[in-house]
């Protein structure tokens, strides 16, 4: 997966539509195998990150001007278990709904390339975010986000989705939402409770000792090792864990060793201390994070009670919303009347 693919805000550029393949493929085609035009419907931008077989632009609609993200995925360097991979990512992002998930659009195939159309944030990431507070930031801000992706994690896990991969850099801000969402599910998969994964995956510092250790793991309990990462760099400023080198870092997480700063509340402390366990069976259960006396009085998901639709009429020029009508009216969708009600 590609861990800072999603910088900014963007409501859906149309209704989600599949595009089939051979569609995709001709429309691409139409536009010069899609190297400035996705199937005619996105003018590519520039590049936002890069990974072993992915690139992710940003990107425009053609008709309404709202920007995406889009991920490109060069088919041709897709092997087995990245092409699995893939597929795994895809099939959890879409099953994943929820106001503090980043959306997948759609996905449109074509011969060469995989395109994955991403809703955009405009705030950046959350480890930029803590890398410009000296100390981390202060509790009640903390609280905040932390809150936003305790309620999506959870909400994951009830559809049996680990994500696998939790860190700063895959919580991205979107101010005009005013809320945090996850990202990336690059290492995501579905699990069955009771049932051990096996797969190793996931970044150093932020992986729970079972995953280093290439132990079969229960599947929740590996994301509320890694929310208690999360939560220690969002009020000291810095990983618990991220000595020197590797081999350190790795001594350090076994042994489950790190300092909390004595500005730390003692709340807070307890809650960083519950989640970061050596043991998966000690862990803090999503429900007793959420019940944590610390978290009380936070409001956990501030974007399902959002008045503003995500998308609206008013975000286009005149000449735009014309365009628009006529598409509209052209694919025989409603009269004019009916779609300006």
């Amino acid at each position: 997966g590609i861990g800072r693919e999603v910088l900014g805000s963007a409501p859906p550029p149309h209704s989600a539509r599949c595009l089939s393949p051979p569609d995709a493929a001709t429309m691409a085609g139409s536009q010069g195998c899609g190297e400035g035009k996705i199937a005619g419907l996105y003018d590519l931008e520039r590049t936002l990150g890069k990974g072993h077989f992915a690139v992710v632009k940003l990107a425009r609609h053609v008709f309404t001007g709202q920007r995406v993200a889009v991920k490109v995925i060069d088919k041709s360097k897709l092997a087995g278990e990245a092409a699995g991979q893939l597929l795994q990512e895809v099939r959890c992002m879409k099953l994943v709904q929820h106001p503090n998930v980043v959306r997948l659009y759609e996905v449109i195939d074509t011969h060469a390339k995989l395109y994955l159309i991403l809703e955009l944030g405009d705030g950046g990431d959350m480890f930029d975010h803590i890398m410009r507070h000296e100390g981390g930031l202060a509790e009640t801000r903390a609280k905040h986000y932390f809150a936003q992706i305790v309620h999506a994690i959870s909400y994951c896990h009830k559809l049996h989705v680990v994500h696998r991969d939790l860190k700063p850099e895959n919580v991205v801000f979107f101010q005009e939402q005013g809320v945090v969402k996850l990202t990336d599910f690059g290492f995501s998969n579905r699990f069955q409770p009771g049932k051990m994964l096996t797969t190793s995956c996931g970044s150093l510092a932020y992986s729970a000792p079972e995953i280093l250790l290439g132990d079969e793991y229960d599947a929740p309990a590996v994301d509320i090792w890694s929310l208690g990462v999360i939560l220690y760099m969002l009020v000291c400023g810095h990983p618990p864990f991220q000595e020197a080198n590797d081999s350190e870092t790795l001594t350090m997480i076994m042994d489950c060793r790190y300092t909390v700063p004595p500005h730390v509340s003692a709340q807070c402390a307890d809650l960083i201390s519950r989640m970061l366990q050596r043991d998966p069976k000690q862990r803090a259960s999503l429900e007793q994070i959420e019940g944590h006396a610390w978290l009380q009085g936070v409001d956990p998901s501030p974007a399902s009670r959002c008045l503003l639709p995500l998308t609206s009429h008013k975000r286009v020029s005149k000449e735009e919303h014309e365009i628009i009508l006529q598409a509209m009216m052209c694919g025989n969708i409603a009269d004019r009347d009916t779609i300006q009600e």
